[in-house]
């Protein structure tokens, strides 16, 4: 069996998120998905979610190409998870590119899938900032 693994933080999931998943999970067997905790992606990535890690686990838990859900507490896990998860292959978008090459130094392949273009967690906060400041400002012309 050839276990893949992938790491993100996964919120407001989209369908660039299930391209992602599903194009994984086509490399191999079995699809694990280490999902950023809500203290790492505050304290490590300086991020802070829309939804909880509980929420988020839930929703991958949901997606048909996800075996297995795992925590991920902090940048340096993904070594030790290699080994511990016997992973034959890591996995992640190609906006990373470059970036998790030493992971081949453990034994697994990596590779990096081309992100859906035209669409990411960001663009979508970023586009319902906008578009909250635009409704507000008009309602309040309105008054």
């Amino acid at each position: 069996m050839k276990r893949i693994i992938t790491y993100g933080t996964f919120d407001l999931l989209h369908y660039g998120h299930i391209n992602l998943l599903r194009r994984a999970k086509a490399e191999g067997d079995y699809l694990i998905v280490g999902l950023s905790t809500d203290d790492f992606n505050l304290n490590q990535k300086n991020k802070k979610t829309y939804f909880s890690f509980e929420q988020r686990k839930q929703l991958l838990e949901s997606i048909r190409y996800v075996d297995l859900v795992i925590p991920e507490e902090n940048w340096g896990q993904k070594v030790t998870d290699m080994s511990l998860y016997s992973v034959d292959e890591f996995v992640i978008g190609d906006d990373w590119a470059g970036e998790f090459d030493y992971l081949q130094d453990t034994g697994v392949e990596v590779v990096y899938l081309e992100r859906t273009p035209e669409i990411s967690s960001s663009r979508i906060k970023k586009d319902l900032n906008s578009e909250n400041l635009t409704t507000n400002h008009v309602s309040k012309i309105n008054k």
